[in-house]
């Protein structure tokens, strides 16, 4: 993943390569059929309370945050891939209240197209503030 400037928070929480097999596309005959996606964030969090005290509570739990992305990712489908990804990040900033800022990319692997091309995503940046 490529290194971002320093966003909202210094902390990051990291989330790599999350896969699932959803049914998303332009086209009906798209999400007839189902692809397999790719799904990378960053999530800005304070971490400071929960480095001095070593409880999850004090942090934002990753397993929740990937449960979530998968849950919204397979729940509905989406035309477009900016639907879906606008979707993911409303979720996790309505959830999970510590996280200040959340990069994320979402790739659809091996789409339909007419060339060869190993996926295509899209990244976006949202902020509570």
């Amino acid at each position: 993943m490529e290194q971002l400037g320093q966003l909202d928070a210094p902390d990051v929480i990291l989330i790599q390569g999350l896969e699932f097999y959803a049914y998303h596309g332009a086209s009906d005959q798209e999400q007839a059929v189902g692809h397999r996606y790719l799904v990378d964030a960053r999530l800005n969090v304070d971490t400071r309370p929960a480095g001095a005290s070593d409880h999850l509570a004090d942090t934002v739990s990753y397993s929740k945050v990937a449960r979530r992305i998968v849950e919204v990712g397979t729940g509905t489908s989406y035309r477009l891939l900016e639907a879906l990804a606008a979707q993911i990040t409303d979720t996790v900033l309505a959830e999970f209240v510590p996280v200040c800022t959340i990069w994320l990319r979402v790739q659809k692997i091996c789409p339909p197209m007419n060339a060869i091309v190993a996926s295509v995503g899209i990244e976006i940046t949202r902020s509570r503030y």
